[in-house]
């Protein structure tokens, strides 16, 4: 039977390989770019991180699901799955990606039995390896992570991003006017794996947003993993099992978790 720790080995080697693709792709600069329903940016280089993703997957482990955002977004994920899905982002901060910014990330992450069970995230260009495994605590290139110890609302950072559909910007902007009014800055990065892991990691004391599984899978649990409070801010839609939810998430350090849920409610 194998083992959640060789699970988490094959997820960083394909992360790894994932991470050179970009890096050669940004280097040669020959990518295409096109869009998803008129508006959101996917390039070449996501298919093609896609591809090797799945197939790499499907050939080690032909019994398991893949739920990929540019493959397989509409795959249904059973609540109580018992058989393995893995969540895949090729290419999370696919914008920052076209433009040269260096917060993007290749995000793995693996459910099963109804619960999150380990996240890989990949990021090339700030040559960051996060991963957690349930259980197991979460890391950094081998350094153990911990979410900041900030416990005043006024003196929080919190991480945020904005959604390409901008009919949703309308219930958004008095969300950020309130965290803005009340804490002591928003930061918008443009990648919520790494937005996630920044909460992990302490640089950031809180995050929200609504995303997609494959957004936020393998961050969620690698910041639960380092002591961060992981839930939502408001009712979740019954589509996707609450561990892969991300309907109005909210990650924070545990003493701004409460007052952050009652300001953006």
């Amino acid at each position: 039977m194998t083992t959640l720790n060789e699970y988490l080995d094959f997820a960083k080697t394909l992360a790894k390989q994932a991470g050179l693709m970009m890096l050669e792709a940004r280097k040669s600069s020959s990518f295409e770019r096109n869009y998803k329903s008129d508006h959101e940016l996917v390039t070449s280089v996501d298919l093609a991180i896609d591809q090797y993703l799945c197939s790499e997957l499907a050939s080690r482990y032909p019994k398991h699901k893949i739920f990929s955002e540019e493959s397989t977004p509409d795959l249904l994920v059973d609540k109580a799955n018992s058989a393995p899905v893995w969540v895949l982002d090729p290419i999370d901060g696919t914008v920052n990606f076209a433009h040269g910014l260096p917060h993007v990330a290749v995000s793995i992450g693996l459910f099963f039995d109804g619960k999150r069970q380990l996240g890989v995230i990949e990021a090339p260009f700030l040559q960051q390896t996060y991963w957690a495994v349930a259980g197991q605590g979460a890391y950094c290139n081998g350094e153990r992570l911990s979410v900041s110890q900030q416990d005043v609302l006024r003196n929080s950072v919190v991480a945020t991003g904005f959604p390409y559909q901008k009919a949703a910007l309308g219930s958004l902007i008095p969300k950020v006017t309130r965290i803005l009014e009340n804490c002591q800055d928003i930061r918008r990065n443009g990648s919520a794996a790494l937005d996630l892991c920044a909460v992990a990691h302490g640089l950031m004391d809180a995050y929200f947003e609504s995303v997609k599984p494959w957004d936020m899978a393998a961050g969620a649990i690698i910041a639960e993993e380092a002591g961060a409070t992981v839930g939502h801010f408001s009712e979740i839609r019954a589509e996707w099992p609450e561990p892969l939810n991300g309907d109005c998430l909210l990650v924070s350090t545990p003493k701004l978790y409460e007052p952050l849920r009652l300001l953006l409610k």
